[in-house]
This record gives C-alpha cells, sequence and structure tokens, in this order.
C-alpha cells in the first residue's frame, strides 16, 4: 500500500486545486448527476473520455470495456445505458473507439489469448461482416485501422437496437446516438458520421 501512496497525496492536490478554482464545486457535484452525455468506450488507459473531450466531474457518465463492444447479453452495459437514458435523460450517446486498439488487433492474430477470446469473438463478427471490404485492403496496419472504425459503426448500431433505446425514441425522448474514433498519436477526435437520432434512422 506505500507505493500507492502518492496516489492519495496527488488526489489530496487535486481535490485543493479544484476547491481552490471553483469553490463549493464538490459540494454542488455531490447533491446531483445530470450529465447530457453516455460515453462508451474502450477501457484503454489512454482514452480517458473526461479528459479528451476536456469535460469536468459530472459532465460525463462512462462505460469501458475492451474494444468498446456493445453485446445484448453484457448486462453490465445495458444496465449503464439503461440507467443513463431512462433515469439521466442522456440527451447523446457516444461510441468511441480508437485506432491502435489492442482488442481490435488481438481479434485479427491466429494466437489463444485465453478467456478474453470469448469476448473478441463479437468483434470477429465484425470482421466477419465486412470481410471483402477488409480483405480487399492489402497493408495490414491500415485493414486494423479500418477494422476500428467499422467496430465503432456495428456498435452504434447494437447501441440502437437496445430495447432501451427503442422505446425511448417510441416515446419521443431526445436522444441522439453518435460513433467517434480517437486518434492516439494525434489526441484528436473524428465523428464517423453515423449518428442516428430516431427509429427511421
Amino acid at each position: 500500500m506505500k507505493s500507492l501512496k502518492p496516489l492519495f497525496d496527488q488526489n489530496r492536490e487535486w481535490a485543493e486545486k479544484i476547491e481552490k478554482e471553483q469553490p463549493g464545486f464538490f459540494e454542488e457535484l455531490s447533491k446531483m448527476q445530470a450529465p447530457d452525455i453516455l460515453w462508451i468506450g474502450c477501457a484503454d488507459s489512454r482514452v480517458p473520455a473526461n479528459e479528451i473531450i476536456d469535460l469536468p466531474p459530472g459532465e460525463v457518465f462512462v462505460h469501458r470495456n475492451i474494444a468498446n463492444v456493445v453485446v445484448h447479453t453484457d448486462l453490465n452495459c445495458l444496465s449503464v445505458i439503461q440507467y443513463a437514458v431512462e433515469v439521466l435523460k442522456v440527451k447523446h450517446i457516444i461510441v468511441c473507439g480508437h485506432y491502435g486498439c489492442g482488442g481490435v488487433a488481438a481479434s485479427m492474430d491466429d494466437a489463444d489469448h485465453g478467456l478474453i477470446d470469448n469476448w473478441l469473438r463479437h468483434i470477429r463478427d465484425v470482421y466477419r461482416f465486412h470481410a471483402a471490404e477488409l480483405d480487399a485492403i492489402a497493408d495490414p496496419a491500415a485493414r486494423k485501422e479500418r477494422l476500428c472504425e467499422l467496430n465503432v459503426v456495428e456498435q452504434v448500431g447494437n447501441v440502437c437496437s437496445t430495447t432501451i433505446v427503442q422505446n425511448a425514441w417510441k416515446s419521443g425522448q431526445s436522444l441522439h446516438v453518435h460513433g467517434w474514433i480517437y486518434r492516439l498519436e494525434d489526441g484528436l477526435l473524428r465523428d464517423m458520421g453515423v449518428t442516428a437520432t430516431g427509429l427511421d434512422q
């Protein structure tokens, strides 16, 4: 535990800095949670949701997993989506992938990765859906990047197909589902252009 003591010191310094800059910030933050955004992203430590869109605590409700996958049997992810949509009434759900994703890369090789191979099966399915396009890309690095993009698009579709989002749209709730991708090398986000705002999309 001694080796982690610096983290507590850093936390104290951070909290004091915030309180000095914005007196009463934490007191106000503790009284309510009303974010407009649900972020579904990769668990990769280099892709922290709040930081890369420069929003403070309380502004983004976050769910992260390996390769930002949304699966209809994942009760953890679905519970997050349900709470965000039905209780917090978020207006935007962002599925954010990133280039250089280790999960996507692992899904493309023939190695045995153990338990995670069950999870990577979902990304391998994305490859299977788009095999003709992906197999036509000669450069392995470019093929990997394209699978990162296609994975985002597929997961946006999966979010939109949940009964949670479908029912929200049926009831007239304003809800936008977006697909974004992040490049580690320059810290910039890119909109994949797959925003859905209703049942007709």
